[in-house]
């Protein structure tokens, strides 16, 4: 059900949330994985709903944990995906290419992780800066020689690395832009380290696709605000940066690269992909209150096919077990409900993760090799935006049978 409920006011623009786009009812934190003596513990949970915003269009989640609390040690590590590599390998080219990046240049990415990214530029002889603010994930950056602060990037921050001389032809931020509750105070820091002439990049899962695709479990506690185009050039028009270029990308089941500019440098034009990415939002209804509160009802017949499908197998005496322990998978297990005696266990390429167990869940992590000794029926996978990546890599499963099930968009057995 959709209706008027208060959810605060917006992070951007500070109008007043009255419009749900879904709830998902209580979660734990998605990337809190559990050792086995806390299994027994309290084990906060938190709302999932989400809101739009009646003037801005942008949908959120409030604030409900510290944002320190959640990325001060943290579990996701990119270099655990082949798939996400190349595509950063493809982004280090292309920039190079386009923007001519050199041994003058400089490189500074946000929130940038393990230094997955910023290896392939500095393997180019182009200096880079990563600023991450988990300490953990850091560490690991600058023992691999990339750079790193391990610090929360904001206006105050930004003014700080600019007062001590840094200025930037490029600075880029992946899957970051979700994830900053204070958008305004992030967003507003980009233009101190930018040269007059630099460029900003950012990626983000596009909002259109994330209705169109059903993806309800990219929401997370984690991940306080979710974008369209429409929304993200007002976001950036308020802090003197335009958008001028937009790229639609396959990660993250449908995502994109906007590419903004100082607002004072007109040298570079409005490109017309952007003009129809801008118009085919527009005509979709993206600037339209009434079409966000339609996604509920698709959500629950999901949720409906998803229990059914593990319930039957379960009754048939088949062997489910899942393959990946994404923060995506913890949403979609915690809201359906699905804990170990639909799914015995999950396994993940992340040593990590091994031997925990998921937030609310509890079904245990285990490595991939567990695969092989179960042989089960049926292997469910979480994180579906690999599914190619990770059926190609299981391929030697279907010796003995196995089927693969994807629960996104739309359950799919094959």
């Amino acid at each position: 059900m959709t209706g008027l409920v208060d959810g605060g006011p917006c992070r951007f623009c500070g109008a007043q949330l009255t419009t749900t786009f879904v709830d998902l009812g209580m979660s734990p934190l998605c990337e809190t994985f559990l050792l086995p003596e806390e299994l027994n513990a309290m084990e906060p949970f938190f709302p999932l709903h989400t809101f739009v915003c009646g003037e801005c269009y942008l949908v959120q989640l409030q604030e409900y944990v510290d944002v320190e609390e959640i990325f001060r040690e943290y579990a996701y590590f990119s270099s655990y995906s082949d798939a996400w590599l190349q595509h950063a390998r493809d982004y280090t080219e292309s920039m190079i290419s386009r923007l001519g990046l050199g041994a003058d240049s400089l490189v500074v990415e946000l929130a940038s992780n393990d230094g997955y990214l910023l290896q392939w530029f500095k393997e180019k002889g182009v200096p880079v800066l990563g600023i991450e603010p988990a300490r953990n994930v850091a560490q690991v950056a600058i023992d691999k020689g990339i750079p790193t602060n391990a610090e929360f990037f904001g206006t105050e921050y930004a003014k700080q690395l600019a007062a001590e001389g840094v200025a930037a032809d490029l600075v880029l931020g992946n899957n970051v832009l979700a994830q900053v509750p204070d958008l305004n105070d992030f967003v507003g820091g980009m233009p101190h380290l930018l040269k007059p002439t630099g460029t900003v990049t950012i990626e983000f899962p596009h909002l259109q696709r994330l209705y169109e695709g059903n993806q309800f479990d990219t929401i997370y506690h984690e991940h306080f605000s979710y974008f369209s185009l429409i929304t993200a050039e007002k976001i950036f028009a308020a802090h003197d940066m335009t958008i001028y270029d937009v790229e639609e990308l396959w990660t993250h089941g449908g995502s994109i690269r906007i590419i903004a500019r100082p607002a004072a440098d007109e040298s570079r034009p409005v490109t017309d992909r952007l003009l129809e990415l801008r118009q085919r939002e527009i005509d979709l209804g993206y600037t339209d209150l009434a079409t966000y509160t339609h996604f509920t009802e698709q959500v629950e017949a999901t949720k409906r096919r998803i229990l059914e499908f593990l319930v039957k197998a379960n009754d048939e005496g088949k062997r489910v077990v899942g393959y990946g322990a994404p923060g995506k998978g913890n949403t979609l297990l915690n809201y359906c409900g699905i804990r170990s005696d639909l799914i015995e266990f999950t396994v993940d390429r992340n040593p990590y993760k091994h031997g925990r167990f998921l937030p609310g869940t509890h079904i245990p992590v285990l490595a991939p090799e567990a695969l092989d000794e179960a042989k089960p029926d049926y292997i469910f996978i979480l994180p579906w935006n690999l599914r190619d990546e990770i059926s190609s890599q299981l391929e030697y499963a279907r010796e003995w049978g196995a089927q693969f099930v994807v629960p996104i968009p739309e359950l799919e057995v094959f």
